[in-house]
């Protein structure tokens, strides 16, 4: 059985950071991209980040580029997302998907995601 556990969100002021986890049970999480998802309320959910197995490719959300910052430690079963300058627009709920379909095109690494979820965390930037 997979499982994905995220941990790491909470409430932070504009500007301010915060490093999500998310851990993954077994054999799953070796081979396999990584994506971190977001689903603000009344909004569709997003690709925020990811990341190819070994690290090497990576895709960011225009609207995080130079702010957020996707890794994964394999011997740990674990992919983090680093987030800084957090704005208000960044309040969600943030998910971590794994084995979707990674690709690249023309240099740039694409992800789609596959059928596994975690549970998802907050995120809520206010001052």
């Amino acid at each position: 059985q997979v499982q994905l556990v995220e941990s790491g969100g909470g409430l932070v002021q504009p500007g301010g950071s915060l490093r999500l986890s998310c851990a993954a049970s077994g054999s799953i999480f070796s081979g396999n991209s990584m994506g971190w998802y977001r689903q603000a309320p009344g909004k569709q959910r997003e690709l925020v980040a990811a990341i190819s197995s070994r690290g090497a490719g990576k895709n960011y959300a225009d609207s995080v580029k130079g702010r957020f910052t996707i890794s994964r430690d394999n011997a740990k079963n674990t992919v983090y997302l680093q987030m800084n300058s957090l704005k208000p627009e960044d309040t969600a709920v943030y998910y971590c998907n794994i084995a979707g379909r990674g690709r690249y095109s023309s240099g740039t690494y694409y992800y789609e995601p596959g059928d596994y979820w975690g549970q998802g965390t907050q995120v809520t930037v206010s001052s």
